[in-house]
């Protein structure tokens, strides 16, 4: 009996203010929710999609992120500080665990944000393969989100355990300004940089054209855009120059719509030029690479009978446009000289009035000296 009185006294014993039933509920609802916490984790990692690069992100990948960032001893300290809440601390212990939660509550949130942030950048801008050039400027913007992320948690943790922030940050604002100020023309092209990467105009192996340059896209670096030109040479373009100006990016042709003209001389007969939109159709019809699309008598011209026919080649090759161009011509000329339609080139009749007459009087009054 005297074992159960000591047990019982034992039990309704106090530390630091709570009886060892109180402390052994804390604990218990401690453990209980850890273990359920911890069960959720796995459950949740294992139903969940993981996520794919190159693939569109959607919100279970999302939260599979977030599950397999959560870390094991910031759940540990919620558990604890759960449990806290059912006891009578003083309150410099209660300040205490209070202080150590909020630590890692944000800890743990500036964790979630920056895995969450890596992985958009990494799923939205480098596709599984073709992409290594980017990567530098890819590393470049994680380093500045996740720098972001950080600062932003450490400066919410020290305003919250009391210290003051103002000045800091406000140090913190002139001294960017400062640095901003000192490098504007390589942040330019640093932002140009991101603005590439993030709009996609043009990636690595596209062939451009900008201004007089044109060439095929080799490296996407931070400050310049290396491009092998057709003549065999490297061209550095500063990644500003290459935002302010229109790109035409040919590699995402996926076909090209040709304009033909063609001018006949004006001595044509009538029912020659009546046949040659037909005719003009049958031969751009015949090329397997090629659709038609119209051919009409377009115009009087200055020296020529103008016609125009339109069709599209159905490859983004040069070498195939040119193929199937040089094939058109062939069989055009080929035709003409056939039905003997004569083309136009550029001249011009010059009209005197009188000027006849003028001949004809001298040359009666040579023939009446002769």
């Amino acid at each position: 009996m005297s074992s159960i009185e000591n047990l019982a006294s034992l039990l309704e014993g106090d530390v630091y203010g709570n009886g060892l039933t109180q402390w052994a509920i804390a604990a218990g609802l401690s453990a209980g929710i850890l273990v359920i916490a911890l069960l959720v984790r796995l459950f949740l990692s294992r139903a969940l999609p993981s996520p794919e690069a190159g693939k569109d992100l959607h919100w279970p990948e999302v939260l599979h992120e977030l599950v397999t960032r959560t870390s094991t001893l910031f759940l540990i300290i919620a558990a604890i500080y759960a449990g806290t809440t059912l006891l009578d601390l003083p309150d410099q212990m209660h300040r205490l665990v209070s202080s150590i939660f909020i630590v890692a509550l944000f800890i743990q949130i500036a964790l979630w944000a920056d895995r969450i942030a890596s992985a958009l950048l990494a799923w939205r801008l480098v596709p599984a393969e073709g992409q290594s050039s980017m990567r530098n400027a890819l590393a470049l913007i994680q380093f500045a989100v996740r720098v972001a992320v950080w600062s932003i948690a450490l400066l919410l943790i020290f305003e919250n355990l009391g210290f003051d922030v103002t000045a800091l940050v406000a140090g913190l604002g002139v001294g960017g300004i400062a640095v901003a100020l000192a490098a504007q023309s390589v942040l330019g092209d640093l932002f140009s940089s991101l603005a590439i990467v993030l709009d996609r105009p043009f990636e690595v192996g596209d062939f451009i054209v900008f201004g007089d340059q044109s060439g095929t896209v080799e490296k996407i670096g931070i400050k310049t855009t290396r491009i092998r030109a057709l003549s065999g040479e490297q061209v550095a373009v500063s990644n500003s120059d290459l935002v302010k100006t229109r790109v035409h990016n040919f590699k995402r042709m996926d076909r090209r719509r040709i304009v033909l003209v063609l001018g006949v001389t004006y001595d044509t007969p009538a029912d020659k030029l009546d046949s040659i939109p037909s005719m003009v159709t049958k031969i751009i019809e015949a090329q397997d690479q090629a659709r038609f699309d119209r051919a009409h008598f377009r115009s009087f011209g200055a020296s020529a009978l103008e016609f125009e026919a339109v069709y599209y080649v159905l490859s983004a090759d040069y070498t195939v446009y040119m193929d199937v161009q040089q094939d058109i011509n062939f069989a055009i000329f080929r035709a003409f000289e056939d039905q003997g339609i004569e083309f136009a080139f550029p001249s011009q009749t010059l009209y005197v009035p009188g000027l006849k007459g003028a001949l004809d009087e001298i040359a009666n009054a040579q023939e009446t000296k002769s």
